[in-house]
């Protein structure tokens, strides 16, 4: 016969628990703050960029080291002149602009690609940091930030033994 059409079987799916239904939706929240635009991926919109979006924000690492805190920030490609760093009612903020171009010329080939974007990053600093001494450092795309804490702060920290 002409025209003929196959059917195709499908299994139903099966219902999740509700446990399970919880554990994949507290999985999806938790992609979704570590990686905030990965609900664009390539299937939903086709021909983005959001490669490059998750490149524009940079990983931070916030530790203490002695009586300081220390925030580092990898911002390979960006420019020291592209990044502005303050304080303001405790909070530090890192804001930068990223500029990239590239282009390749080949006796048969030509290509040209510019791409831009820029980030903001804020922190709450904890309390007893002294703000009027804040160091900070460029070197190699990464920003570190150096805040030492006040020496009222320091004098009431104290080791605690466990036993």
């Amino acid at each position: 016969m002409k025209g003929t059409k196959e059917l195709i079987k499908t299994e139903k799916p099966l219902a999740l628990s509700p446990f399970e239904e919880l554990e994949r939706m507290e999985r999806w929240f938790e992609d979704l703050w570590s990686r905030p635009f990965s609900l664009f991926r390539a299937p939903a919109w086709p021909g983005s960029r959001t490669a490059e979006l998750e490149q524009i924000s940079p990983s931070v690492d916030i530790y203490d080291e002695g009586n300081e805190l220390v925030v580092k920030a990898d911002v390979p490609g960006v420019k020291k002149e592209d990044l502005d760093l303050n304080v303001h009612e405790n909070y530090l903020t890192i804001l930068g602009h990223k500029r990239k171009e590239e282009k390749v010329e080949r006796e048969d080939y030509y290509r040209f690609e510019r791409s831009y974007g820029s980030f903001t990053r804020r922190f709450e600093l904890p309390e007893g940091m002294d703000t009027e001494k804040i160091k900070a450092h460029f070197e190699n795309g990464v920003l570190e930030v150096r805040i030492p804490r006040s020496e009222e702060t320091a004098k009431k920290s104290k080791k605690i033994t466990i036993e």
